[in-house]
């Protein structure tokens, strides 16, 4: 029996004793409430706050596209009413939260993988394991918790400016009646176009920020090392989010 239980492949076993490594060194961070909270407020602002510009200005080109695109698909062929129904269910299940995503995984992700690399190659990192700090608690927590919580807000806004957006263009360029695409996008409107796309949102600021901060993390070789981690980070960040969009189409549609 003993020499059966030392035939198991050592490979295997590495691997799962490093799953077990990590996931209780992640948990015990987790639960060190008294070191992430104080910074996590000031994370929701640089991560969530300080992104609204940019989700403001993809929803509004968003919406005047997608209203013009579905009055050419919609020509001679379906009520143009039905503009307002192709811009809402569009925008809030699909284009709001992806593109949002894709945008802030430039910045957030990239933003994180680059501060913490500078950290772990100026040796920041290893003076707060000095000073007695769990870095995965001080630093990646609270990063990863204000994106999961302030994706979907930004997102929401994103889908009220871009079906906003939509429907000022739909009024004064395609000069459709504005009680037209209301009663559009009335037609179809159910609230589950709402929360599918921010539970979307919400697994996408989780990975976002989960790879910019293990490639943070595992940054090394001065400048040049914490380059090439923001830049993996994006890629991988834009990657999870495809990934993830299609996962959620199939456990949620």
């Amino acid at each position: 029996m003993l020499r059966a239980a030392d035939t198991r492949p050592p490979l295997l076993a590495g691997f799962f004793d490093e799953v077990g490594r990590i996931t209780l060194r992640v948990s015990r961070a987790v639960r060190d409430v008294r070191t992430w909270r104080p910074v996590l407020l000031d994370q929701m602002v640089v991560l969530g706050v300080n992104s609204v510009p940019i989700a403001i200005f993809l929803a509004v080109f968003t919406g005047i596209v997608l209203a013009l695109l579905a009055s050419y698909i919609f020509t001679n062929t379906v009520p143009l009413y039905l503009v307002g129904s192709l811009v809402g269910k569009t925008i809030m299940m699909e284009l709001a939260p992806v593109l949002t995503g894709m945008a802030l995984a430039g910045r957030v992700g990239a933003s994180i993988a680059a501060e913490l690399g500078t950290m772990r190659v100026t040796e920041q990192v290893d003076a707060l394991e000095t000073l007695s700090y769990d870095p995965i608690a001080y630093l990646a927590v609270p990063r990863v918790l204000a994106a999961t919580l302030m994706f979907p807000v930004v997102t929401a806004l994103a889908m009220l400016v871009g079906v906003f957006s939509g429907w000022i263009a739909s009024t004064f360029i395609l000069e459709l009646p504005a009680q037209e695409f209301v009663r559009g996008l009335r037609q179809f409107y159910q609230f589950k176009d709402i929360w599918y796309g921010l539970v979307k949102a919400a697994s996408f600021g989780t990975a976002v920020a989960l790879m910019g901060c293990i490639q943070g993390f595992a940054s090394s070789g001065g400048a040049a090392g914490v380059g090439a981690a923001a830049t993996r980070a994006v890629v991988f960040g834009c990657m999870a989010i495809l990934v993830l969009d299609a996962f959620w189409a199939v456990v949620l549609l």
